[in-house]
């Protein structure tokens, strides 16, 4: 990985540079104020009563400084400071001054420095222009003015260059933390997606469990039967007959609303619902349900439920406790489909069986449980097959909504099936 600045092939800039064109312009501004030196030092020599050749080495050598101002601004402007007097380094000065202004050195630091140079640049101005006594509130000014203007602009650019940088530095840094959290979000956004998927999966699963395994269930024990009676009891053999019909198309019709609730989740979100996934709980981030709850099953459906599995020739009894009151949707429809598998349950494997259900309205909570007595000896196995996912399925509804499911054999020989739901 190369540094800023690089070119890929190339070599980085050298030392504390991070660009090869500060280095390059520093190198630029160094030669340039080592020669300014270098020719101010002939005078500085003549006036020394030194050689010229010393003066001009001593110009170069100070004019050089220069070159390591991003680095040691303070010693720059010292050194600039310390050869006023000498009458040399003008570009070195105002550079390093405008250097240390725009550096993170501390501003106390700064204004001690530039103070100290604007005294200096006065000091030496004055004495190399000073005149007779008429002539000293002209020098005054001169030198006010020439120290001022050496030394104010360059401070003050430095200090202005230094701000916008350091905004610059902070608005990019806030750019890249605002960059990382979006990624971040979108991420986020996605585990969402998938586990609303997921969610959206297991719910289908558990509808088309809860939909077919019942209405076939009761559909096998009517097709059982008729075949039983066919021959013996034509007009009984027609009712069944037309009960497994009602049932079928029952079947197919809530098959094919959830079919078309598919079809529906299966269109690609909008931008909005991605959005909406950042904040919303997962169940509803721009994944529809499989059905609206407003539209299942409810309490009042709980009697031509159990009719159907009289119908199918099961010996239910119903008993309500407390009286009704306005639940949720969700509520109802998971009571409804608790009691609808537990009975699916008693056909498959109590056939023959005593069912007793029983329904209680309580203060804040709503609770049901099916028990059957042991299976009937004489009753015919109805031959349904079980996939083992019934009570796994309840217990996942009812805990879903934070209730209780509690589930298990009786001591008669029984089963027994029971389930608490908040009313809210």
């Amino acid at each position: 990985m190369t540094s800023t600045g690089d070119v890929e092939g190339r070599a980085g800039p050298p030392l504390w540079w991070g660009r090869r064109r500060d280095f390059v312009g520093d190198v630029v501004l160094g030669g340039l104020s080592a020669v300014e030196c270098a020719w101010e030092g002939v005078a500085f020599a003549r006036e020394a009563g030194v050689p010229v050749a010393a003066g001009v080495l001593f110009g170069f050598l100070v004019g050089a400084v220069l070159l390591v101002r991003r680095r040691w601004p303070i010693a720059v402007v010292l050194v600039g400071i310390a050869v006023a007097p000498a009458a040399m380094g003008f570009l070195l000065g105002v550079v390093g001054l405008y250097t240390l202004a725009s550096s993170e050195v501390p501003r106390r630091i700064t204004g001690t420095l530039a103070s100290m140079s604007l005294v200096a640049t006065f000091v030496v101005m004055y004495l190399r222009t000073r005149g007779d006594a008429d002539e000293q509130t002209l020098v005054i000014s001169l030198s006010v003015f020439v120290a001022v203007a050496l030394t104010v602009p360059p401070v003050l650019f430095g200090l202005y260059i230094g701000a916008r940088r350091r905004l610059m530095e902070s608005l990019q840094e806030r750019a890249d933390s605002l960059e990382r959290e979006l990624s971040l979000l979108a991420d986020r956004a996605e585990e969402r997606a998938e586990w609303a998927r997921k969610e959206e999966r297991t719910r289908i699963a558990r509808e088309m469990h809860d939909v077919v395994a019942h209405r076939v269930s009761l559909m096998v024990v009517h097709a059982a039967a008729l075949e039983a009676i066919a021959a013996k009891d034509p007009a009984r053999a027609a009712k069944n007959a037309a009960l497994v019909g009602d049932m079928g198309r029952q079947a197919l019709t809530e098959l094919r609303e959830m079919l078309g609730v598919l079809r529906a989740a299966e269109k690609p979100a909008r931008p909005a619902a991605l959005a909406a996934a950042l904040v919303a709980p997962p169940a509803t981030a721009g994944y529809p349900h499989v059905a609206s709850f407003d539209d299942g099953p409810s309490l009042e459906e709980l009697e031509a439920l159990v009719g159907q599995s009289r119908a199918a020739g099961m010996a239910v009894e119903m008993l309500v406790h407390g009286e009704g009151a306005a639940y949720a949707a969700e509520v109802e429809q998971t009571a409804y489909r608790v009691v609808q598998e537990a009975l699916t349950n008693c056909h498959k494997h109590a056939p023959g069986a005593r069912v007793t259900v029983r329904l209680a309205h309580r203060d804040g909570e709503v609770a049901m449980q099916v028990e059957n007595g042991p299976c009937d000896g004489k009753a015919a196995e109805p031959g349904l097959p079980s996939g083992g996912n019934g009570l796994v399925g309840m217990r996942e509804r009812v805990l879903g909504l934070g209730g209780v499911f509690v589930s298990g054999p009786t001591d008669g020989g029984g089963f027994k099936v029971s389930a608490v739901l908040p009313a809210g």
